[in-house]
């Protein structure tokens, strides 16, 4: 069988062919429509699907925001252009004339990144660090959704509480301080304007103030790190998104965990299936939902 999978993130919309052996195919990615209306995003995805009709058996979605009974709502507005109640599974299903398993992306590579270890760990946090903070928990081999699908929204728990406004309505928001928005939203001087793989790359050639901006990232995540080692007892950590999987940044968060108390100290993995974890996680996730059917 094969499935389509699709991941809708903050800054790119990406597609592929998943088969069973999760192996991806004929991938394609366009920008995520800079407008906020729901006829923006419904022709973007319009676009996306377009190749692939006659492919598929169905269709697998990951996509940023709360995903509750098909009707994605973005908790954080600035990561989605403000789209509120859109019934994304519906206008799949209306695109493509195939059934639509949607999962919010952090959710869905929690997944993935869960059937990699699985011989090794069922407790395990997958958090992405990219445009927003997201996460994903999977508990004794179970993928935690809750019953409004919220679990795994981590990165709304407060790092700082005199710390900037988030784009949820909080303050001091782990999102507000260590997404790469967040970075480039604190930039000043000869940095103000750059974007966070900017202001990376400034932190390698040397810019103390990059520096000072990823350093500030990593402890605030290392902090979310300790809290949910604490409130779950997770085995492990699995660390994605386009931050998460910058050079050098793991190594600041692993650095961090290891000045806590031993309680605290947690091994913290590179996401295996890396960029592609929400895709292959969706797909993995939709064939077990489908497998009496197809």
């Amino acid at each position: 069988m094969n499935i389509l999978a699709i991941d809708i993130g903050g800054t790119k919309l990406a597609a592929a062919l998943i088969d069973a052996n999760s192996q991806i195919s004929q991938r394609l990615e366009i920008a995520t429509p800079a407008s906020s209306s729901p006829q923006a995003l419904e022709e973007a995805l319009a676009q996306l699907v377009a190749p692939y009709q006659g492919k598929a058996q169905c269709v697998a979605v990951a996509s940023t925001g709360i995903i509750d009974q098909g009707i994605l709502t973005a908790l954080n507005p600035d990561n989605l252009g403000g789209l509120n109640q859109f019934p994304l599974q519906q206008t799949l299903q209306r695109l493509i004339a195939l059934p639509c398993t949607v999962l919010n992306d952090a959710q869905a590579a929690a997944w993935a990144e869960y059937h990699y270890l699985a011989d090794r760990f069922k407790h395990i946090t997958f958090i992405t660090v990219s445009t927003g903070v997201g996460g994903g928990v999977i508990i004794n081999g179970q993928l935690l959704t809750g019953p409004h699908a919220f679990a795994g929204h981590i990165g709304h728990t407060q790092a700082d509480p005199n710390g900037p406004r988030c784009g949820c309505g909080r303050t001091g928001c782990v999102e507000s301080i260590a997404s790469g928005r967040a970075i480039a939203a604190a930039a000043q001087n000869e940095l103000q304007g750059k974007d966070a793989r900017q202001i990376f790359s400034a932190a390698q050639n040397g810019n103390l103030q990059a520096k000072r901006l990823i350093t500030h990232s990593a402890q605030a995540l290392c902090q979310l790190i300790a809290n949910l080692k604490a409130i779950l007892d997770t085995e492990c950590v699995v660390l994605g998104g386009s931050v998460g999987l910058a050079q050098g940044y793991r190594q600041q968060v692993e650095d961090g965990l290891a000045l806590l108390p031993p309680p605290f100290h947690i091994p913290v993995f590179a996401a295996h299936y890396k960029h592609d974890a929400g895709l292959i996680g969706a797909a993995l996730f939709a064939a077990e939902q489908n497998q009496n059917k197809y």
